[in-house]
C-alpha cells in the first residue's frame, strides 16, 4: 500500500505548541521516522484501537 499516491493523499495542517512539536520530533527521530510518518503511524494506531472496540469503519460512497 502506497500511502503517498498523489490522487489519494490529503493535506492536514495542525497547530501545536512548541513543546508538543519538540517532543513529536524527538520521538520521531528516536523511532527512525519523519514527524509526518510518526503522526500517520499514531493516527493508524488510534483507528486500529477504535475499530477493535467499536467495529470496522467503512468508507461511505460520496
Amino acid at each position: 500500500m502506497d500511502m503517498f499516491k498523489k490522487e489519494k493523499s490529503k493535506h492536514l495542517g495542525l497547530r501545536i505548541d512548541d513543546e508538543l512539536h519538540y517532543k513529536l520530533h524527538y520521538i520521531s527521530r528516536y523511532e527512525g521516522r519523519s514527524a509526518n510518518a510518526q503522526v500517520i503511524y499514531l493516527i493508524r494506531r488510534a483507528i486500529e484501537d477504535f475499530e477493535k472496540q467499536h467495529g470496522k469503519i467503512e468508507k461511505e460512497e460520496m
